[in-house]
């Protein structure tokens, strides 16, 4: 029995374009310069420490309870609609929980969003907790995270696969102690290499998943 503890954006669900263009739109209405790699910045912050970098590091002119009540209300119809599992997420979750295994999702995205679209798609009963770092008031940014999970989880840290494919969450993740398969999204495709260095496995495809994690099980 092998536990899992799983990204949402970009690693269950094809959400990382809605994501980046929603975030890019909001910045570009309000004049906001900006580096070309803040998408991948902000990714594993959560929407309320997005805000923070959004108005403290980038000069955004506006409250963040503000800021991030508008992130959310233009994101939740999405998640709550549109966004669709990615490929061979729903198959291969069944046949984890089928064969006995734990599963547990780690994710930026508040519950507004996170929990309609996994009822949606029918995979939110298959987990045994559904997390947003807002539940434990930090973000995956912060190694401590992991080791906050692992508690709540009851195994240690070192026995838990965490799945991301975003290449700051999978590295502070291994340097917390987790076992780490990195996961392939066109988001974050030219940090491919790195991820592939940083982690225990590399999957381009969730059908992939099984084989990836047995192997460095053995």
């Amino acid at each position: 029995m092998s536990t899992y503890l799983f990204d949402f954006d970009g690693t269950l669900v094809d959400s990382m374009p809605v994501y980046a263009a929603m975030m890019l739109r909001i910045l570009a209405e309000k004049n906001v310069k900006h580096s070309e790699d803040v998408i991948k910045i902000i990714t594993p912050l959560g929407y309320r420490n997005t805000a923070k970098y959004f108005i403290e590091t980038l000069g955004m002119e506006m409250g963040q309870d503000e800021l991030v009540a508008l992130m959310t209300a233009r994101a939740v119809k999405a998640y709550t609609y549109d966004v669709q599992a990615k490929a061979h997420v729903l198959e291969v979750l069944y046949a984890l929980k089928a064969r006995g295994d734990d599963l547990h999702v780690l994710t930026a995205s508040p519950h507004a969003m996170l929990d309609p679209c996994l009822k949606r798609l029918g995979v939110y009963d298959l987990f045994d907790n559904v997390w947003s770092c807002e539940d434990f008031g930090t973000t995956k940014a912060d190694p401590q995270i992991y080791h906050m999970a692992a508690e709540k989880i009851g195994k240690p840290v070192g026995e838990i696969w965490f799945l991301d494919d975003n290449y700051n969450a999978d590295k502070t993740a291994k340097e917390a102690g987790m076992r780490v398969c990195a996961v392939y999204d066109d988001s974050s495709a030219e940090y491919t290499h790195e991820m592939k260095a940083v982690a225990d496995a590399y999957m381009e495809d969730f059908s992939q998943l099984m084989a990836c994690t047995r192997e460095e099980t053995v």
